[in-house]
């Protein structure tokens, strides 16, 4: 991929997914097992209808939500007739494939200016960045505090995919399993650094919730090995 294409993924990316507020009410909708309608979503983000419609059919223009129909043998009564239209998650991917030479050598080079700057507090910087960064997306995507321990583990996931990473919630085994991380092979040079980076921005995303108090990122051991983080 060359700068030009990039550019044009990251801006058809943005203009869908550049509103908090649309960004929130898409990661609803892909954690919500139903799918959602537009009151429940001005509802839940205090918005009126109208602008929540207009989101909801933003996103699926562009793809990330299809329209569906709840079925009428459903609603009995006063007020039964046409099903409510409802929004339901694709399987279209959020994510920007980032040109890779470029991207990695930013990040080597970065690491290791932390490193010279910081050789021994190295780590725990990392993680305070990190840290600060979670708790900053937390709030820009509207992070689910009270929704209990399942539901804020599915949002870290896709949180974390949201900027890149390949991660899937696996509550019941309390844990995050990445399979791609953006930093690429830096990651790999530097799990010191780029795995407690990581580690913060899991605790940030959950600094606001009562029932999780701690995460602890481990790193694949080999090239072919997933990266873990138990919370």
């Amino acid at each position: 991929m060359d700068a030009k294409q990039f550019d044009q993924q990251v801006g058809d990316l943005a203009a869908t997914l550049g509103d908090a507020t649309r960004r929130g009410i898409y990661i609803t909708a892909r954690q919500t097992p139903e799918p959602v309608t537009a009151g429940q979503v001005a509802d839940l983000f205090g918005i009126h209808p109208n602008v929540a419609r207009h989101h909801l059919d933003r996103l699926a223009a562009d793809g990330y939500l299809r329209v569906t129909r709840r079925s009428a043998k459903s609603r009995r009564g006063p007020g039964a007739g046409r099903p409510a239209k409802r929004y339901e998650p694709t399987d279209k991917a959020v994510s920007v494939e980032y040109p890779a030479r470029r991207y990695d050598l930013l990040a080597e080079l970065l690491a290791q200016l932390v490193e010279r700057l910081s050789p021994e507090g190295a780590g725990d910087a990392a993680e305070e960045i990190g840290h600060e960064y979670g708790r900053r997306l937390a709030a820009e995507i509207g992070f689910p505090a009270d929704d209990g321990y399942d539901e804020a583990v599915r949002a870290v996931a896709a949180a974390m995919i949201g900027v890149g990473f390949e991660t899937e919630a696996r509550p019941a085994e309390h844990e995050l399993v990445t399979r791609f991380c953006p930093f690429g092979d830096t990651a790999a040079r530097h799990p010191h650094l780029v795995c407690r980076i990581d580690q913060g921005i899991v605790r940030g995303l959950l600094h606001d919730t009562s029932d999780i108090s701690a995460a602890l990122v481990m790193p694949r051991v080999s090239p072919d090995e997933n990266c873990h983080t138990e919370i």
